[in-house]
């Protein structure tokens, strides 16, 4: 019988595992070609893993709630046309898929055998399953079973997962755990119960010292989403990393608009599509990364890592109103047709939950439209591993005083702020202030006679 295995597809170069969080098919079910098997999910995005053959899932090699490297078999296919396995007529498995199948149980067994300490034992006792990575790493920082049962777990059905063990771990060399008192323990009652440290995940975007939360008559508990909680991770985990400052420029962007206004409709006829705001302001981005690449940065400790790509991130709002950023690679390559394309097409796929991993990392900028929402300015989170992040505010029209040959006058005009927040470890004021005032430059210099 002619078997395929479906292995854990690679979803970016920063992306290691995936956690299977639902499988679509059940063994015995038919598969067509390109057809949806299983969902996973990245500390990035969802993702959706099809087959590129047809056939008959004959074993699923992991579970729901599972953490699978990239590269490993996931489940085994039996190809279309090849004889189907019975009850009555068993096929024996080639002896290719038996060793992958073999390969992966040592695997499993493997890891399960590494944690077979105190930690891995007394997960019998506990009330929640463990992975065997998460024992694996219990028994490498030392992490007791009473703290592994009090860590918040963001996975399937409240599982702890690769990542909140490593904040919890990452939280705990630097914080003295809280002592947690209830009004049991404060009656001189003897003996006292036991009480567990526990340290709040980072992914529930609380700080330490987080005061006590009272419920009042009328309010609603509203559990977070699972992005909604990588959101508030990562938000958090920036301000702990970089040391934020923000500054702020006024920009007369009346070239811009009225080149817009004439341009769009004739673009729109053309190319069958709208052109925005947002790729200008990423063309004039672009030009004034060239000129003051040091913003172009990354930090590693104490290096300074310069990219030689410049990819820039959009923030886009989700219809669930989850946050975004889908990356424009390599925006320096293409002109302003080439950037519109690239930002419509991923807008439009973001809103639809399309977006591959790999489309929303590697960014090395990012530019955040506050404006959109009616706001005039902004002070966004830098987008880690990033130093810089822009916004736009909205676009008004204002009384301004205009230099003339005749002497200065009063004209209308239309102006909008820009904000940027750097990380000032590597960013000073002098960097991040001239290449604020450099990308306002551009737009105010846009020619209202370009061609499109």
């Amino acid at each position: 019988m002619s078997e395929f295995q479906l292995v854990m597809p690679k979803m970016g170069e920063s992306i290691a595992e995936a956690t299977i969080i639902r499988w679509v098919k059940n063994e015995g079910d038919t598969i067509a070609p390109d057809e949806t098997v299983l969902e996973i999910a990245t500390d990035k995005v969802d993702s959706e893993v099809p087959s590129p053959k047809g056939g008959k899932l004959i074993k699923r090699l992991f579970n729901e709630g599972d953490v699978v490297p990239v590269g490993a078999a996931i489940a085994i296919i039996a190809l279309e046309g090849a004889a189907s396995t019975s009850t009555s007529t068993p096929t024996q498995p080639t002896a290719e898929v038996k060793a992958a199948v073999t390969e992966v149980e040592n695997k499993i067994t493997q890891l399960t055998q590494q944690t077979q300490t105190p930690v891995a034992q007394t997960s019998i006792s506990g009330t929640r399953f463990y992975s065997p990575l998460v024992l694996s790493i219990a028994k490498e920082e030392q992490v007791s079973m009473a703290e592994l049962e009090n860590i918040p777990g963001t996975g399937n059905e409240g599982r702890v997962t690769k990542r909140d063990i490593l904040a919890y771990v990452q939280n705990r060399t630097t914080s003295q755990p809280i002592q947690v008192n209830t009004i049991a323990e404060e009656k001189p009652t003897p003996p006292a119960p036991q009480v567990v440290a526990s340290i709040p995940s980072p992914a529930a975007a609380t700080p330490v010292h987080a005061p006590k939360i009272s419920l009042m008559p009328g309010d609603e508990i509203i559990e977070m989403d699972r992005m909604r909680k990588l959101i508030a991770d990562h938000m958090v985990m920036s301000k702990h990393v970089s040391p934020h400052v923000t500054s702020f420029v006024e920009a007369d962007v009346t070239n811009m608009v009225l080149w817009r206004d004439k341009a769009k409709k004739v673009y729109e006829k053309r190319e069958g599509e709208k052109i925005t705001f947002t790729p200008m302001f990423i063309e004039c981005v672009v030009k004034a990364i060239k000129d003051y690449p040091m913003i172009n940065v990354s930090v590693d400790g104490q290096q300074i890592i310069k990219r030689k790509s410049i990819n820039v991130g959009m923030a886009a709002a989700l219809p669930s109103g989850n946050l975004i950023v889908p990356v424009i690679k390599n925006a320096d390559l293409m002109n302003l047709i080439g950037i519109t394309k690239n930002v419509n097409d991923l807008a439009n796929r973001a809103r639809a939950n399309k977006l591959a991993p790999d489309e929303i990392s590697g960014g090395t900028f990012t530019l955040t439209n506050v404006g959109g929402f009616g706001n005039v300015m902004g002070t966004p989170i830098i987008n880690q591993p990033q130093v810089a992040i822009m916004a736009t505010g909205t676009i008004k029209k204002k009384p301004a005083v205009m230099e003339t040959e005749m002497g200065d006058v009063i004209a209308i005009r239309h102006m909008m702020f820009l904000s940027l927040s750097y990380d000032h470890r590597v960013v000073d004021g002098s960097l991040g202030g001239s290449f604020l005032r450099r990308v306002a430059d551009y737009m105010e210099n846009w020619d209202i006679n370009r061609e499109i």
